[in-house]
């Protein structure tokens, strides 16, 4: 059976063959009435748009990669929808992996091997180094996500993140300003994390500003930004003498955050009223926690926006374009877990 073409949908719709690519391709300038006719013979018929057709007559697949961590960690996984959804706006199919890490699937998939047809990569990388990594930000279009430093020179891509030592420094200072002056961090990597130096960096500033003294003791070490890290440090903290035990803990992940929510509700403890706890994610899961989690909130449809519009200038650039870091905003929410006061959540 012959595949359905571009001309058949067209038949169908009885529209243009310009009008049904233009649909396909997400231009906005259709009618809504026009759209859903030729999505409607998109259905019907079957048609699935060709990667390698397209590449032929353009030069270009419109396929780009999304490379994160693990999807199964709620942050990447509503970043991934937005970064779809902005893709899809440019006429774009994402194609999303996960590298769980490793350094040698980053690097993989900083050079678009394994898949011919990408235009461009989204990446996420945690483990791969520098050293590695610089000298193949020229073979593919690239945007780098996260919050790790990069060095201007040696770097061929855009990076887009938030400022983590302000929000860091926001949310400690949140806590100080509610008066608490024992205040614990979890999320002290055992292993290098930009994202964990940078937010203790900020931590760090905040209780300078609040003439707070650091306590090492109130800063155990963990492995990974999960849960069971987050329950399994908190009990540590409450382990200490009651002189020295936190009243107040800022947890560099939302995830950290609620287990240490479950550790402080195992003891007995309330929170916020002997321990206030807050985060930093802005996850769905948090909002609907128990009690509700303070956070910092990234904004991920901007951090998408930028990734994606981002690449796309990469793609249809001439020549190499400069390294550029694009922050994107964040903004800070405080709910039961530091002001104790129930509120109905908003639907």
């Amino acid at each position: 059976m012959a595949a359905v073409t571009l001309k058949d949908v067209a038949d169908r719709a009885g529209v243009s063959i310009k009008t049904v690519s233009n649909v396909v391709r997400g231009v906005p300038k259709v009618s809504v009435a026009t759209r859903d006719r030729v999505t409607r013979a998109v259905h019907e018929l079957g048609y699935r748009p060709n990667p390698s057709a397209r590449r032929l007559r353009t030069g270009r697949s419109g396929l780009i990669a999304l490379a994160v961590p693990n999807l199964t960690t709620p942050y990447f996984a509503e970043l991934a929808q937005h970064v779809r959804a902005e893709a899809a706006r440019l006429g774009l199919t994402v194609l999303i992996e996960e590298t769980m890490g490793d350094a040698k699937e980053e690097l993989r998939l900083a050079t678009g091997v394994g898949a011919d047809l990408l235009d461009g990569v989204i990446l996420s990388p945690l483990h791969v180094s520098l050293d590695e990594l610089a000298p193949v930000t020229h073979e593919i279009p690239l945007v780098l996500l996260g919050e790790r430093g990069y060095e201007r020179d040696r770097i061929t891509a855009d990076h887009v993140m938030i400022d983590n030592v302000a929000a860091a420094r926001d949310v400690t200072a949140h806590l100080a300003g509610l008066g608490r002056t024992r205040i614990a961090a979890i999320g002290v990597t055992t292993t290098p994390s930009a994202s964990a130096r940078q937010r203790l960096e900020g931590f760090h500033q905040a209780l300078h500003q609040a003439g707070l003294t650091y306590d090492p003791r109130l800063a155990p070490a963990i492995r990974r930004f999960d849960r069971p890290d987050g329950l399994l440090a908190m009990r540590d903290l409450l382990r200490l003498p009651a002189g020295v035990r936190p009243d107040a803990v800022f947890c560099f992940s939302d995830l950290l955050a609620i287990g240490a929510q479950r550790a402080l509700y195992e003891a007995g403890v309330d929170c916020p009223g002997e321990v206030a706890v807050a985060g930093i994610d802005g996850s769905q899961e948090a909002l609907y926690s128990t009690p509700s989690l303070t956070t910092v909130i990234p904004d991920k449809a901007a951090i998408a926006s930028l990734a994606v519009r981002c690449l796309a200038d990469r793609i249809g650039s001439a020549g190499p374009l400069p390294f550029e870091v694009h922050l994107a905003p964040y903004r800070l929410v405080a709910r039961e877990s530091t002001e104790g006061v129930r509120r109905p959540l908003p639907v």
